[in-house]
């Protein structure tokens, strides 16, 4: 059943307005972010999540922050706000790194402008790579087709449309395949704690795209038993060797599909490649509170991410293309 389609983002005068996630998918609610601290909140708690929207939101999280004031102290203390959030998500650093260059050089009268200007230009392109992205993966689906039986597609936690500005980054080939009219199903893996594979099942739900809900852990008993085709995931930061951090299980996933000869991509547009990070081992890995494993007074250990080496991955699909996990050089600025 086809549900009400929800923004994940959109201005609203001097304010910007985005999707709860932490309500869904039991209701779907815009919150209004109209300062510096709401936008730091929003991403702290994850009323908004997926790299490319957190970079997104921490861009408006600029402009808003420099409201009253946009001389430099308040700049330097606005960006050092917003990037105390979430460790992982390279787009988040690359977002306010951006914002930070361009407006470090305009004069004070004109930053609050160009602040609003600037995330506005990083929400449209992240529209613009996350619909390539469906583009280029969109032959790995179609080359999967046998007549009319379904292709089965294995995604884990959420890198849609939830994740973005729009269209999603692992689902970007998945929403592009069905709008063709190939016959596909995807397989959702949940993720313990924060269940956010319900997210991909709720917007799935409400692209009309056929799917599964799974726990997690099930998910190398279907790859063993031949009833996936496909793997594609979403990344929170790839380093420069092409090892990519995705939300923790991602790596399990990956080692399955190469014991039983499944294909595995990446998907994510090339901001979240750190050409300045050499490998998998450099990237911060982002430790949750304890609480959200709900175990009272039991010792806890709960990493947000995992890292997926390079070796394990058949490709990164970018709004560039496709390319080697290994030979991501070719699109280093």
């Amino acid at each position: 059943m086809t549900q009400t389609r929800y923004p994940t983002l959109i201005e609203d005068g001097n304010a910007v307005l985005v999707l709860d996630q932490t309500r869904l998918p039991h209701s779907a609610e815009l919150i209004r972010l109209a300062t510096l601290e709401d936008a730091a909140h929003a991403i702290r708690v994850m009323q908004v999540r997926g790299a490319p929207l957190i970079g997104a939101t921490a861009a408006y999280g600029v402009a808003l922050g420099l409201a009253e004031d946009a001389g430099d102290a308040r700049l330097a203390y606005v960006i050092e706000t917003l990037a105390a959030t979430r460790p992982t998500a390279v787009n988040l650093h690359w977002a306010l790194a951006r914002m930070r260059r361009v407006l470090q050089e305009l004069a004070l009268a004109t930053r609050r402008e160009a602040a609003w200007n600037e995330a506005r230009a990083i929400a449209t392109e992240d529209k613009a790579a996350n619909a390539a992205i469906g583009q280029n993966g969109l032959p790995l689906i179609a080359a999967k087709r046998q007549g009319d039986r379904p292709i089965n597609i294995m995604t884990h936690c959420n890198a849609g449309r939830l994740a973005t500005v729009e269209h999603g980054t692992a689902l970007a080939p998945v929403y592009a395949a069905h709008s063709a009219g190939i016959p596909l199903h995807v397989w959702v893996s949940e993720t313990r704690p924060r269940n956010q594979g319900l997210l991909t099942a709720w917007e799935l739900a409400e692209a009309g795209v056929p799917h599964t809900l799974i726990a997690d852990n099930a998910a190398g008993l279907l790859l063993m038993q031949g009833r996936v085709d496909l793997v594609i995931v979403g990344a929170d930061r790839i380093a420069a060797n092409g090892d990519t951090a995705n939300k923790i299980g991602t790596y399990l996933k990956a080692l399955a599909a190469r014991a039983h000869g499944v294909p595995f991509y990446v998907a994510a547009p090339l901001s979240t490649i750190d050409f300045a990070c050499a490998s998998g081992a450099q990237i911060p890995i982002e430790e949750r509170a304890a609480g959200e494993l709900g175990a009272g007074e039991v010792p806890v250990a709960n990493p947000a991410f995992d890292v997926t080496p390079a070796a394990l991955i058949g490709g990164i699909i970018s709004e560039r293309g496709i390319a080697a996990a290994d030979a991501l050089a070719q699109w280093r600025p």
